[in-house]
């Protein structure tokens, strides 16, 4: 599963890619809400599954879908219609295991179930920064593909993807992953639906020459049947069945993962420099997480 699990996120950052010139970002997004519901909800008739009876779960679980659907995705998929690659986008947002053990052994520490964060960690955020500048260093600037704005947008999908996780993993108590994912998605789509009215950019359905248009098709279809009906329940199960800080250092390995598929896909350059920025990253994330993974194995 943890390994599936990578290999379908990674793709996201790709499709983000492949589909963002045909279409605006949040309608884009609306619509992959709203098939995404209606196929869990064929799913859930299919297989009579349980709804949440508890009117707080049903809370909790619409305040994760704001944050791990909406602004998540939202994030990422405006950085990208903003010029951002999806290798660098996938860098940044994926400095998420480093927040998410800080954040625990913060918590351990108020708890009195732990040292806090040691000088380790520390160093490991430190080192991860380093890498995170080596890798963007050239990519600001004339004909650069990061802006201020663009790489804001990710910060923003990676403090709610990371909130979101540990929102879940906090208040979320065990529920069928269809009908949880079916209410999490409503909630995305009932913030980002005004927003994408306000967008003036159509979506192209169709070529100048009245063809399908392939591209957009087969982004959307990815997105709703492989990286919503099967990565976002992936994430759901690992996150219900795993501490937060052992399931979302799954997502360094991401990066390296996307890096390789928008190379061969786009063309976007491997330099040196990049393979040593996020070599030193990797490096950092893996001494944050390292300490919290051993020393908070009573978060299980």
């Amino acid at each position: 599963m943890p390994g599936i699990f990578v290999i379908i996120w990674a793709t996201g950052y790709v499709v983000a890619r492949y589909g963002m010139p045909h279409a605006p970002p949040l309608s884009f997004l609306s619509v992959r809400y709203a098939l995404s519901i209606f196929c869990f909800l064929v799913w859930i008739a299919l297989v009579k599954a349980a709804w949440p009876t508890d009117r707080k779960q049903c809370l909790h679980l619409a305040v994760t879908g704001l944050l791990m659907h909406a602004g998540y995705l939202g994030g990422v998929w405006m950085a990208v219609k903003a010029g951002i690659g999806a290798g660098l986008s996938a860098l940044i947002v994926n400095f998420q295991p480093v927040l998410t053990a800080l954040w625990v052994a913060h918590v351990s520490r108020q708890q009195g179930l732990g040292a806090g964060v040691s000088r380790r960690q520390w160093a490991g955020l430190a080192l991860g920064f380093i890498g995170l500048i080596l890798v963007m260093s050239r990519k600001f600037g004339a004909g650069g593909e990061a802006t201020a704005w663009n790489v804001f947008l990710c910060v923003i999908a990676l403090l709610s993807m990371t909130t979101g996780a540990l929102y879940q993993k906090r208040f979320v108590q065990p529920t069928d992953v269809r009908t949880a994912n079916t209410i999490q998605l409503g909630a995305a789509l009932l913030i980002t639906l005004p927003f994408a009215f306000l967008e003036t950019e159509p979506i192209r359905w169709f070529t100048a020459s009245g063809a399908y248009n392939t591209p957009l098709l087969g982004a959307m279809a990815w997105s709703v049947l492989v990286l919503t009906l099967g990565g976002s329940s992936l994430l759901y199960l690992l996150i219900q069945r795993g501490a937060a800080t052992r399931v979302t250092s799954l997502l360094y390995l991401v990066p390296p993962a996307t890096a390789l598929m928008a190379w061969a896909l786009f063309g976007e350059a491997i330099t040196a420099l990049t393979l040593i920025g996020t070599a030193v990253t990797a490096a950092g994330v893996y001494l944050v997480i390292k300490p919290a993974a051993t020393a908070n194995s009573q978060e299980k």
